[in-house]
């Protein structure tokens, strides 16, 4: 049976070219790092130019580059690292939990949490988060892209307010790097968190842009890692896989490849929407999307349960999400489209699809085929179809 894998922004695959740009540090350049022989300055030199490519990517200097395990990891060393209680935190009801459950710690510990609700669109109004500044406001938090809707937050704009306000800006850029023009001096943040295998690199390494003079407390203690950001031994491997998918990325952003991933969501999209009682999640009053990246659209189906719904297109080959996969399993339903207003029933309706960057028109249509099928399966057998509910 062909499988189409549409859960990108869930993880990606490596790419052959990621592969191999890895492969020595396995097993020829196994040195540490941090180690002065020839083996260690080998691997030295190797995360060093990672760092250069890096820097490149966030359009900072390599010393701003601080390498660690992933997203999650650079988020909660943004909000442990500068938050004391005391401070106030401007977050959104939308981010990824990383973010949502350190501000629920540190609220616990005396630190203020304002959380700024979205607009139906999924977008959050800059002027919300302005108006919640404090004299004792630490720390904005705002993602550049959601993981669910992929919808594009406008963070130049939250950015600019910010320097004047004396605050500090994250943005926790793990669905948005290598999607969209990236810049953190045009996005005026003073830390930015990503991670490879959102872009088809390894799992387990990300990267954090950390602004110079910014009084950052690491999270992880025990050497001189990182310019002592982050103490451990670095994975070499994983951070030389990091550098050749963003060198990757950003290729597919100048060549126009993007622009053709995001012409063959649009054409699943409409072909989705053609299914009567349907919707898409991120999109204004007249159904004309807001900003999102490439690669992703949320869309409801009335009368479904989504859970049902992933499982039924699992079977026929298709791999899709209710939502983010750090939440597989719950039994409520995605935060983020309830934040937006919608209801419980809807919600609990809603499938994530997000293409790889190596999605074809083949793996379009053959969605496009199963999709329709298997509503219209689970719909025949809903009590709601059937009349047996009020």
């Amino acid at each position: 049976m062909l499988r189409v894998y549409m859960d990108a922004n869930a993880t990606t695959p490596l790419l052959p070219e990621v592969v191999e740009a890895m492969r020595p540090y396995w097993m020829e350049h196994f040195g540490n790092a941090s180690s002065i022989h020839l083996d260690g300055q080998q691997a030295h030199a190797a995360v060093n130019r990672a760092r250069e490519t890096m820097a490149d990517f966030f359009n900072c200097h390599a010393a701003e580059v601080v390498f660690n395990s992933g997203g999650t990891e650079g988020d909660n060393t943004a909000l442990f690292g500068l938050l004391r209680p005391g401070d106030h935190l401007i977050t959104t009801a939308i981010e990824h939990s990383a973010v949502l459950q350190a501000a629920e710690r540190l609220a616990g510990r005396g630190v203020e949490v304002t959380y700024i609700a979205p607009q139906p669109t999924g977008l959050i109004d800059p002027e919300d988060i302005r108006q919640a500044l404090q004299p004792n406001t630490r720390l904005i938090s705002v993602m550049l892209a959601n993981n669910e809707t992929g919808v594009v937050q406008p963070v130049e704009e939250i950015g600019k307010f910010t320097r004047t306000a004396g605050a500090f800006f994250h943005i926790d850029a793990v669905q948005g790097a290598g999607k969209v023009p990236f810049d953190v001096r045009r996005f005026g943040c003073h830390l930015c968190s990503i991670s490879a295998h959102k872009i088809h690199g390894p799992k387990g390494v990300g990267a954090m842009f950390v602004r110079r003079g910014t009084p950052l407390d690491s999270l992880l203690v025990g050497g001189s890692h990182e310019r002592r950001r982050r103490a451990g031994t670095e994975n070499v491997p994983g951070i030389v896989g990091l550098a050749k998918a963003i060198e990757l990325a950003t290729q597919s952003l100048e060549d126009g490849a993007i622009d053709k991933l995001a012409q063959l969501r649009d054409r699943l999209e409409a072909g989705l929407l053609a299914i009567p009682g349907t919707g898409l999640n991120g999109s204004r009053e007249d159904g004309i999307p807001v900003p999102r990246v490439a690669n992703t659209t949320n869309i409801w189906f009335d009368q479904l349960e989504g859970e049902a719904l992933v499982i039924a297109l699992d079977l026929k080959g298709v791999a899709v999400s209710g939502g983010s996969a750090c939440h597989s399993g719950a039994t409520e339903p995605s935060h983020v489209l309830m934040a937006m207003g919608l209801n419980k029933t809807r919600a609990r309706a809603s499938l994530r699809f997000s293409l790889l960057k190596t999605a074809t028109e083949a793996d379009v249509d053959y969605v496009l085929k199963v999709v329709p099928e298997a509503v219209e399966h689970l719909r025949a057998l809903s009590p709601a179809v059937a009349g047996t509910l009020g």
